[in-house]
C-alpha cells in the first residue's frame, strides 16, 4: 500500500511542477505581449511627441525592454 501511495506523491510533485512551468512560460508570454504594445504605441508617436517624452526612436527598445528603469534617472510613478 505505501507503493501505491508513493506513486501519488510523486505524482502530484510532478503536476506542481508541471503547472509551475506553465504559470512561469504564460507570464513570460503576458509580459512580451505588453512589450510589443509599448513598443507599437512608441512607434506610432511622432518624433516630437517622443521628445516631449523624452526619448528618440533608438532608444524605443531600450525602453520597453527596461519599463522600471528611467535611463534620465528619474523615478516615474506607476
Amino acid at each position: 500500500m505505501s507503493t501505491t501511495y508513493g506513486g501519488l506523491g510523486q505524482s502530484a510533485v510532478s503536476t506542481q511542477r508541471v503547472s509551475s512551468f506553465f504559470m512561469t512560460y504564460w507570464g513570460a508570454f503576458q509580459e512580451r505581449r505588453k512589450r510589443q504594445r509599448l513598443i507599437a504605441n512608441l512607434c506610432d508617436l511622432s518624433d516630437r511627441e517622443l521628445m516631449d517624452i523624452g526619448t528618440t526612436r533608438g532608444e524605443i527598445d531600450y525602453v520597453a525592454s527596461n519599463r522600471g528603469i528611467d535611463p534620465r534617472g528619474i523615478r516615474s510613478a506607476e
